[in-house]
């Protein structure tokens, strides 16, 4: 094939109508979808990452994994009755003020574990809240970017 006949060719399809992906309606971009999952799995993979290379002990170690588990579990639960409670569909306060509490546990238990932990420098803690953090708001919008598409997607 010549030169010619290939800068025809990108010309055609520079023309070529582009087939554009309808979104319905309150259905989040592909690409802040795509942006919420990578910054849970950047958040947790960074916390895990550097979990498995502290040199502190495995009873410690487990206790930030159990932490960032509850937290993860806890920051869901609380967007889901959040929501719930705003779209008119039945939450018991009990479950309510259950999942705004260990949110704030998981919070304070992180808090707590590394201003006492001795052994990890002010950096590293800088890094674990950091990451925890990240990982806490990444799960809430990805959770949130799931049930705003199945909605979407019931609508129509």
């Amino acid at each position: 094939m010549s030169v010619d006949n290939e800068i025809l060719m990108d010309k055609e399809k520079q023309n070529e109508p582009k087939v554009k992906v309808e979104r319905k309606e309150g259905e989040p971009t592909p690409a802040f979808k795509g942006a919420s999952w990578a910054a849970l799995l950047i958040g947790v993979a960074a916390y895990l990452i550097g979990l498995f290379n502290a040199t502190m002990e495995l009873n410690e170690k487990g206790y930030y994994f159990a932490v960032l588990i509850f937290g993860l579990y806890s920051a869901v639960s609380l967007q889901k009755a959040v929501r719930d409670k705003d779209e008119g569909i039945p939450v018991t306060n009990i479950y309510y003020g259950i999942s705004w509490i260990a949110l704030m546990i998981s919070i304070l238990l992180m808090a707590i574990g590394l201003y006492n932990a001795g052994s990890i420098v002010l950096s590293e803690k800088g890094f674990y809240g950091m990451a925890f953090v990240l990982s806490l708001f990444a799960a809430i919008t990805v959770q949130k970017n799931i049930r705003d598409t199945q909605r979407a997607r019931v609508r129509d």
